[in-house]
């Protein structure tokens, strides 16, 4: 059994003052392997207290001192992956196609910020003024579960690359892995009270954050409806933010698509990280001239992909986090079905073979239109669903048919034809005929997906407001 009793404020391992215990689950087993202690909105303070106290100094470190911290954060992140791999899978469920991926990239997202400082400009020249970016001070970083040590590692590298400060507020629910990031980040060696986590929960911790008057700035990745609630908080004191939310991303198959190349990955794309990732597209468009040939690919490809063992090599979608989360997806299966949606693959229950674990069967829709509770909620399960339109107009238009606008994926044999579709759907990221990851680039989402931008120079620069200088 594991048992986490501390956080971390101002460079020390300390006890909180919260008492309350969080248990901890592996989710393939539904079974309990640990406790947290978590924070409160005392622990809350003190931690924006220290980094409060930290941030005159820090803000003024060089940009030599911030690349050389950072590249220390790298190393020992680095140092612990094995540890972080194992966490991942007891802890999350993740398989072993995912669980590499999210034991290596922590290290990795603090690389991309080390090259995104590397080539930041702090001053320009705009006619004549002179103008200086300047850090906003305290950052108050709030992550979620389903890649805890990635965001934990790119949310703190990119505050402490513009000179902010921060106390990071981790999902209870991947303490295990936390803790494992925690001690690599201390044993950096950065000044103290320059980054704080305290585990705890939203409605204390996260709301302390959210309405302190001494936080300048919060990023937060998760729901939608938190975000809508952190964003209220932070008018008050016209806190900046920055917030990744949900999606329902759409994957536009056209109809010049080869079919052979377009099914592997729509499926990939929905299926990522079990259906637990804000960009997963749920929603397949396909040509109503092709919609029996690529329901029978779709239904194929879905119903052999592999549910299940984390730890077994075979499989590619894991167990739901929790058994809410999963009891949640059930539920969405079930009234896929009673809004009419065909059943192509998969359905309600656990996968065969399986027992215990929160574990769910790869599921495929079809004869869904756009405003069946399926195709517009975000599930956060692998529950995908087949939309059919009559011409390349209409497939725009139901892309674009949503309250989200985070990620969408455009397949196509005409790859020039296919950006041009890209151009006119409203989403942060639009993917074409790839599934490939740009860290230089912004993102973020459009509508109710978010607020600002991630990554590269955009990333650094959120935390930060130009100052004009004129002589």
């Amino acid at each position: 059994m594991h048992h986490i009793e501390q956080v971390y404020i101002n460079g020390e391992f300390v006890t909180p003052h919260g008492t309350e215990r969080f248990d901890l689950y592996n989710p393939a087993k539904a079974r309990v392997i640990g406790q947290v202690r978590l924070a409160d909105a005392v622990d809350g303070e003190r931690a924006i207290a220290a980094a409060r106290a930290a941030f005159p100094a820090w803000s003024k470190a060089t940009k030599q001192m911030r690349i050389a911290a950072l590249q220390r954060m790298q190393a020992t992140v680095a140092a612990r992956h094995d540890d972080l791999l194992e966490a991942v899978v007891e802890e999350y469920g993740a398989p072993a196609s995912r669980s590499a991926w999210m034991a290596s990239y922590p290290a990795e997202v603090i690389a991309q910020a080390i090259a995104a400082l590397e080539a930041f400009e702090f001053t320009t020249v705009a006619g004549a003024a002179r103008v200086e970016m300047t850090p906003l001070g305290v950052a108050g970083l709030i992550t979620p579960w389903n890649s805890d040590a990635g965001f934990i590692c790119g949310k703190l590298a990119a505050a402490l690359a513009a000179g902010c400060t921060a106390v990071i507020k981790p999902s209870e629910m991947s303490a295990l892995q936390t803790q494992i990031v925690t001690e690599a980040l201390h044993a950096a060696d950065l000044p103290p009270g320059v980054f704080n986590i305290v585990t705890g929960r939203g409605d204390t911790v996260g709301e302390t954050i959210s309405r302190h008057p001494h936080v300048a700035k919060i990023s937060f990745t998760g729901s939608t409806r938190t975000g809508k609630a952190i964003l209220r908080n932070a008018a008050e004191n016209f806190t900046r933010v920055t917030l990744e939310l949900g999606g329902k991303s759409p994957t536009l198959i056209l109809d010049d698509a080869d079919i052979k190349q377009a099914i592997p990955l729509a499926v990939q794309a929905g299926l990522m990280n079990s259906g637990q990732a804000c960009v997963a597209g749920t929603r397949i468009l396909v040509p109503q001239s092709r919609k029996a040939e690529f329901e029978q690919a779709l239904a194929l490809a879905v119903a052999a992909v592999a549910s299940g063992d984390p730890r077994d090599a075979k499989t590619v979608v894991g167990p739901m986090v929790s058994e809410r989360q999963w009891q949640r997806v059930q539920g969405y299966i079930q009234k896929g079905l009673a809004e009419g949606a065909r059943l192509l693959a998969g359905g309600v229950g656990r996968p065969e073979g399986t027992r215990d674990g929160w574990f769910v069967r790869p599921t495929l829709f079809t004869d869904v239109h756009n405003q069946m509770a399926i195709a517009r909620d975000e599930i956060f399960g692998p529950v995908l669903c087949v939309i059919a339109y009559r011409d390349e107009a209409e497939a725009i238009a139901i892309a674009n048919d949503t309250d989200y606008g985070l990620s969408a994926l455009v397949l196509g044999g005409d790859s020039g034809r296919a950006r041009r579709v890209a151009q006119q759907i409203q989403a942060g990221r639009v993917l074409v005929n790839t599934l490939t990851h740009e860290p230089k680039a912004p993102f973020g989402g459009f509508k109710h997906s978010g607020v600002g931008r991630e990554m590269g120079t955009w990333g650094i620069s959120a935390f930060m407001e130009p100052k004009s200088i004129l002589s």
